[in-house]
């Protein structure tokens, strides 16, 4: 007995590969608005991971990590926010607002008003 595939059997099976064609047309009936919040929430918990808001806290506190992820998130609300309606950009504003004031009493080393994560884009931060 072989233990090569049979013709009928391929060594990747259609369960075990991602299905192109759904995924294409999934994304297609997302509106553009819910792709922007969906991806800005994900940056706001992830830096709030980075930042040590969680439960875990310091376990997976990285400053340098925060810093990039909080300056993504303001960099795509800055760019954005002509696109999405002020009922998703205010909270998700608020939210930035609320990272970058934890990532300034996070750090030892204070960055100058307007250096911090992501001031370049929404004016400084102070807290």
């Amino acid at each position: 007995m072989s233990d090569a595939p049979s013709p009928q059997q391929s060594p990747t099976s259609s369960q075990e590969s991602p299905d192109f064609d759904a995924m294409t047309r999934d994304i297609a009936e997302v509106p553009a608005v819910e792709v922007i919040v969906t991806v800005a929430v994900n940056l706001m918990s992830a830096a709030a991971v980075k930042l040590g808001l969680t439960e875990d806290g310091d376990d997976h506190k990285d400053l340098d990590e925060a810093r990039k992820l909080v300056h993504a998130l303001a960099g795509l609300l800055d760019a954005s926010t002509t696109e999405i309606s002020s009922f998703h950009a205010a909270p998700l504003r608020d939210g930035l607002k609320s990272l970058q004031l934890a990532f300034r009493e996070a750090s030892v080393v204070r960055d100058e008003p307007g250096q911090g994560p992501g001031e370049k884009y929404t004016g400084p931060v102070y807290g």
